[in-house]
């Protein structure tokens, strides 16, 4: 298979900026492309992992890959599929939203290959020091209004009834038309690689490039968006973002996400997300048309992003989280694993002196996680609380000084999924 029939059976491909049979060939001899990242925030999330993918696929298959991340874009803000301005960013929160991404990406790409290392470039670098007549003059002059305000992404603004678009929104297109010439000229990039709201910029830096290089042969390609069967886009926007940093996005809450998904996106979402072979996936989709109870794809789609995304011990994690979380044993963890696990439950923190030898019962409410004690003894005559994942059997009950996980947290539950994690200040 050619690689760019093998990237459109995997769902990364939207449009190209040639014929197919022309990208078809270009793709079957080494290349150097680009992605560019926007630094809106200290992680990526699963909204640009159809990106990073892509990438990492075309860096498997011999190409010469580039991430560029937006430190000078990132100051403007691209107005592709937004209602609205986005707020701009200081740069002292530029900065750590830069460096977030650079960790973010050393995990998916090579940046050590021996002979093909994947390049890391900050657009700033070459803006800091272009000053706005040269600019203007130099890049300015090479743009035309009328493409320019024909593209969907400045026509999308111009018509809204409010929060038209700003001058400064409008010159993000000639900014990543620069960069794709920049890179054309210093590494020799002759293909940008971007979502399909980037189709405008990326053409705005293949016309820029052959008015400058008549003879240069440069194109785009462009990926799907990556949604859900309801058309839930994978999007900071959205509100549903799944960042790739733990602290951000708890392990548990990444693998749970994945684990969710629904039958109908399941088998697209492992060909756009993982690099399991065609008859591995194969033989997942028979599995869910068999045995859908099993969602055996939804595990397998789940254990391949947990541990690309955070290591074999982010999977161990996750396991056991999922397993603690489903009323499994508590044993052998450790406390930093425990709170991992629960970094997303409502949680306390109460001096040893009222939780060690106190009452089960006033020890939960003083936590704030019952509302009174008769509530408490009602659950506990009820079978309905439990601490560290056992049942407290009677109501005078008191937490042992060893119940603590290594004397700092335990773990409470009313009923099968109501937890709550209280932290033991020494």
């Amino acid at each position: 298979m050619k690689f760019y029939d093998f990237l459109k059976s995997r769902h990364l491909v939207e449009a190209c900026t040639c014929e197919e049979a022309k990208m078809a060939e270009l793709l079957e001899k080494p290349l150097t492309l680009y992605v560019g990242f926007d630094p809106t925030a200290s992680s990526l999330q699963a909204g640009n992992y159809a990106a990073i993918q892509t990438l990492a696929q075309f860096q498997r298959a011999g190409h010469r890959v580039i991430a560029l991340v937006g430190g000078a874009t990132g100051m403007i803000g691209d107005p592709s599929g937004r209602s609205t301005e986005r707020n701009f960013l200081s740069e002292e929160q530029l900065k750590i939203n830069l460096e977030g991404i650079k960790e973010n990406l050393s995990r998916f790409l090579d940046f050590n290959h021996p002979t093909n290392p994947a390049i890391l470039v900050n657009n700033y670098d070459w803006y800091k020091d272009y000053t706005i007549l040269p600019f203007l003059r130099e890049v300015g002059t090479l743009f035309r209004m009328k493409p320019m305000l024909a593209k969907d992404s400045v026509q999308k603004r111009l018509n809204a009834e409010t929060n038209s678009m700003t001058f400064t929104e409008f010159c993000y297109q000639i900014l990543q038309g620069y960069d794709f010439y920049y890179l054309y000229k210093h590494y020799g990039c002759t293909l940008q690689v971007g979502g399909a709201d980037q189709w405008g910029n990326i053409t705005a830096g293949t016309d820029l490039i052959r008015r400058l290089e008549p003879e240069a042969e440069v194109n785009g390609l462009t990926i799907p968006l990556v949604c859900d069967a309801n058309g839930q886009k994978f999007g900071k926007s959205a509100g549903n973002a799944i960042f790739l940093n733990a602290a951000k996005t708890s392990v548990y809450a990444f693998y749970q996400f994945f684990l969710r998904t629904l039958d109908a996106d399941v088998i697209r979402y492992l060909k756009i997300f993982t690099f399991l072979d065609d008859a591995r996936i194969a033989e997942l989709a028979a599995e869910l048309q068999a045995h859908p109870e099993q969602r055996a794809p939804q595990k397998a789609l789940a254990e391949e992003l947990t541990r690309a995304v955070h290591g074999e011990a982010g999977l161990e994690t996750a396991r056991k989280a999922s397993a603690v979380l489903f009323g499994g044993s508590i044993e052998g963890l450790t406390a930093a694993e425990l709170e991992a696990i629960a970094a997303d439950v409502p949680s306390a923190e109460l001096p040893a002196g009222e939780v060690l030898g106190k009452s089960v019962i006033d020890v939960a409410v003083a936590a704030g996680f019952l509302k009174s004690k008769g509530e408490a003894r009602r659950l506990i005559q009820g079978g309905g609380l439990s601490l560290n994942n056992a049942k407290v059997a009677d109501p005078a009950a008191v937490v042992d000084p060893a119940a603590p996980v290594e004397g700092k947290v335990l773990l409470l539950r009313q009923g099968k999924k109501n937890y709550f994690l209280l932290k033991v200040k020494a």
